[in-house]
């Protein structure tokens, strides 16, 4: 039996060790869909709700696998819906992959149905590789240079397959005029700086009496070296949220997160500083980094379009993490003088931690959000993955949860969509299915698409030798990061027909479909619900009242800056009292030794 072009194209994935596609069905890759029944679902088709879920499930398996992340849909519409997860993937620069279907060959131009020019509609979030295939022979190099690009660039990249290509029989590019060959083969690389850029940036790493460094996703293969590097230093190591579990949160010295949604740790060490090294980040907010002139500054980097554009670094290095520093570590000075500087950094993150141990212990009504992440960290399995959604459960996520040695977090890092925190996961499981996996979503979120994925969960739940995937939703009836922003930036108090969420019952939903579901209206039953969840079966969905009145607030606020948004908050906010109450309660916090619950 003769094979068709769908036949090839999942047998090329296959030699590519791909196992996952996340798509959904469509008549654009009708041929495809036929293919994948003549192959016994080989790589498995992994079905989500809406395609826009599919890529970013793609994104949650390869940030969290190492491996490409594939997904596939439709032409027009399909192929729409997918552009969302692929900026994802595009910002927080990871390898992905999209196939998807276009109409056929004799229909396009004349504005058939569900045509779109979908080499327009990708040529930005798939800039680095799209193409369309057009007869069966060039098939192999395109699809192979897609998931080259795809891994060498970390990037999302596209090809286009019409339906009528699909179902043509396939054969291989000849040895002739006008034929491109293609091969699988994929070698390991590793780029280094010159021994000259080396040298250059160890003279400014030994210069320094209080070094810091900042670590993002870079980092992660480099752990042992970045504990190596900092502890020869003496320096404080802060972290960008991409690079959240690329250092243990354990260390004494690791301020934890950086940015609005940081710690007040990370805030005193950019500040007081005289050196900077930065490693595997490209962390965008430089009114969170040192004064310019005031640090000395060496940034490594394997992206040389990314390097020396955050800050005014004096030696930029272009070289993988590991690689770089494994060269750079023995031309640093080990006789380096006092050690005041580490002993005020890991003094400032002692401080923090009580601060954020006293915040989470506030009463509010009904429930602290922070206590809700506060009460799961020291419950966190040694193996977890965690996911956390964009809004104010980003801010719990960043400062409450504790990062140790074996565990993996991520978010929408630089996009900062809304919608990833549940697909992430369910991607996350079929990259490890025998590790739990907890996404931490809002319910702004949650109603916008963690619900139907909730059925995704319950789909495939046998699949999975751990079955535990827990979403928590905080559940205030607010678009939160929003109503605080409009507070805190622009004056205004919340515009209720804008931030008001209706109540949705996510634990009913989910008890539903068969799985476990507890909504938590008291703070005395937040651990024991946690507990439940861990212990679970499978899939659960812990529902968590929360108090929309507990402020994210920065770590670099002022009382002058808290005034300014009580201020805006009296215009006529419909729940003032109550904001500024814990507004007040959460910042005092910062300035007591020690305090009891109220």
């Amino acid at each position: 039996m003769s094979t068709k072009v769908s036949d090839h194209i999942l047998e090329r994935l296959r030699e590519w060790g791909v196992d996952h596609v996340f798509g959904y069905p469509g008549d654009g890759i009708n041929g495809l869909l036929a293919a994948w029944g003549r192959a016994d679902d080989q790589p498995r088709f992994v079905q989500s709700r809406h395609e826009e879920m599919s890529a970013f499930e793609a994104v949650g398996y390869a940030k969290f696998s190492g491996r490409l992340g594939v997904c596939a849909a439709t032409s027009g519409p399909g192929a729409i819906h997918l552009l969302n997860g692929l900026y994802d993937a595009k910002l927080d620069h990871v390898p992905v992959l999209a196939i998807v279907g276009q109409t056929h060959r004799t229909a396009m131009g004349g504005s058939y149905q569900q045509e779109v020019d979908l080499h327009t509609l990708f040529k930005d979030v798939a800039s680095e590789f799209v193409e369309t295939v057009t007869v069966p022979e060039q098939l192999p190099n395109v699809l192979d240079r897609a998931i080259r690009t795809a891994y060498a660039r970390r990037c999302p990249t596209a090809i286009i397959v019409p339906g009528d290509v699909q179902e043509l029989n396939y054969s291989a590019p000849t040895h002739e005029f006008k034929m491109v060959p293609s091969s699988l083969d994929r070698s390991a690389w590793t780029a280094v700086p010159s021994e000259e850029s080396l040298e250059r940036a160890a003279e400014i790493l030994n210069s320094g009496d209080k070094p810091a460094i900042l670590i993002g996703q870079g980092a992660a293969g480099a752990r042992a070296e970045v504990e190596r590097i900092a502890e020869l230093l003496g320096a404080g190591v802060a972290k960008a949220l991409l690079g959240k579990d690329a250092l243990s949160d354990e260390l004494p010295y690791v301020t934890g997160s950086i940015g609005l949604l940081g710690t007040q740790a990370s805030y005193e060490l950019m500040r007081d500083c005289d050196t900077l090294l930065t490693i595997g980040s490209s962390f965008p907010y430089t009114q969170f980094l040192p004064e310019f002139g005031k640090a000395r500054g060496v940034q490594i980097d394997i992206d040389p379009n990314m390097i020396g554009m955050r800050y005014p670094y004096e030696v930029n290095l272009v070289g993988d993490s590991k690689a770089t520093l494994q060269r750079l570590i023995p031309m640093l000075d080990v006789e380096r003088g006092g050690r005041e500087w580490y002993d005020t950094v890991c003094d400032n993150v002692s401080r923090w931690h009580g601060v954020m141990e006293r915040r989470a212990q506030q009463s509010a009504d009904p429930i602290n959000p922070e206590y809700v992440a506060r009460a799961l960290d020291p419950l966190l399995p040694d193996n977890a993955i965690v996911t956390s959604d964009s809004g104010s459960t980003a801010n719990w996520y960043a400062r409450h949860l504790t990062m140790r040695p074996g565990m993996r977090s991520s978010l929408s890092g630089t996009l900062a969509t809304m919608g990833p925190g549940v697909p992430y996961a369910i991607g996350a499981k079929f990259a490890h299915p025998d590790r739990p996996a907890i996404a931490l979503v809002g319910d702004g979120a949650m109603q916008m698409n963690g619900l139907a994925e909730l059925i995704t969960a319950a789909k495939y739940r046998e699949l999975w030798e751990d079955p535990r995937l827990i979403v928590a939703v905080w559940n205030n009836h607010d678009l939160n990061q929003v109503t605080w922003e409009m507070r805190a930036m622009e004056g205004a108090p919340s515009f209720l027909p804008s931030q008001q969420l209706p109540d949705v019952q996510y634990a009913a939903f989910a008890r539903s479909l068969g799985l476990t579901g507890i909504r938590v209206e008291k703070p005395e039953d937040v651990e024991a619900a946690w507990r439940a969840g861990l212990e679970a079966d499978g899939p659960a969905v812990l529902e968590f009242l929360t108090d929309p009145a507990v402020p994210p607030i920065p770590p670099h606020a002022t009382w002058e800056q808290m005034e300014a948004t009580a201020a805006s908050i009296l215009k006529g906010d419909a729940d003032r009292a109550s904001m500024v109450k814990q507004g007040f309660k959460a910042k005092v916090q910062e300035f007591l030794p020690g305090r009891e619950k109220k």
